[in-house]
């Protein structure tokens, strides 16, 4: 529930009939504090269906759309007198997040963005977007629990180890590479700075991009998208006479609806973008 309501917290949904949206959409029915006010997808044949049936979940009468910008304006005036913040998930698509999430901040939504694939750029314009607004939104590349500690983890031994290599795995059916996930990893390996991966000869590739893509800092990044997969990382460290190697395995979406419901909790009390999911469980 919000700060200082006892109501139940109202959640738009986007990418509603995805493999993510709809795993959120369940998780936020069956939620005590939430209440899913709006489910928006993409596909033009389920428009005006009831979300429940389609998805074979509890009772809702909760209608698919396939009108953000509407979806966003109906529920800003229904909720913009009353002391309860709504907020928008969005699981969408790479090409379509970054206006999603300039959208809602319009309307004064906030919005909980764990779609992928989004430009340091971009990251910073819907920072200073917000910060203007006074309105919290949330990019969250992971919102597992275990893959939080994998990137803390990560980060503290990165002042022991000089070579470092990421290798992240998923399903061929996501669009971006490398994750935003395993860009996120990267980022916090970097907050102790120094150049990794020195070279110790004359390296040269036979195949081009055989060792992965290479960071500014020096750090190696594999990709690999494959059916079967559905989202794994490795963060292998070595250093003469050992090697340290991090894991982490998704293997099923439910594992990211705990986190998704403490963002949901929680970023009604803030007023300025929030980069990670340890901004917000720690």
């Amino acid at each position: 529930m919000t700060e200082n309501s006892k109501k139940p917290i109202p959640v738009l949904v986007s990418g509603a009939l995805g493999r993510m949206g709809s795993e959120v959409v369940n998780s936020v029915l069956n939620s005590k504090d939430c209440e899913l006010v709006a489910a928006i997808d993409k596909n033009k044949k389920n428009n005006g269906k009831n979300i429940s049936q389609l998805l074979n979940l509890k009772s809702s009468e909760v209608i698919v759309s396939n009108d953000l910008e509407a979806s966003l304006c109906s529920i800003s005036q229904l909720y913009g007198k009353e002391n309860i913040k709504p907020v928008l998930v969005d699981f969408t698509h790479p090409d379509s997040v970054f206006q999603n999430t300039r959208s809602a901040i319009a309307y004064g939504i906030s919005p909980i963005i764990g779609t992928t694939g989004l430009t340091p750029s971009q990251i910073n314009d819907l920072s200073i977007f917000a910060q203007k607004a006074e309105v919290g939104c949330a990019i969250i590349p992971n919102f597992s629990v275990g893959m939080v500690l994998l990137q803390q983890a990560a980060s503290v031994a990165a002042k022991f180890y000089n070579n470092i290599e990421l290798l992240e795995m998923h399903h061929n059916q996501k669009a971006d590479s490398p994750s935003g996930t395993c860009i996120k990893t990267a980022e916090m390996i970097e907050e102790y700075p120094k150049k990794y991966n020195e070279s110790l000869v004359n390296e040269y590739q036979s195949l081009k991009g055989v060792r992965g893509g290479v960071r500014d800092s020096g750090l190696n990044i594999h990709s690999i998208r494959m059916p079967g997969l559905l989202a794994h990382q490795i963060v292998i460290m070595g250093s003469p006479g050992e090697t340290y190697t991090i894991r982490h395995d998704t293997i099923d979406r439910k594992a990211y609806m705990p986190g998704v419901l403490q963002v949901i909790r929680k970023i009604g009390s803030f007023k300025s973008l929030v980069y990670g999911l340890e901004k917000l469980i720690f």
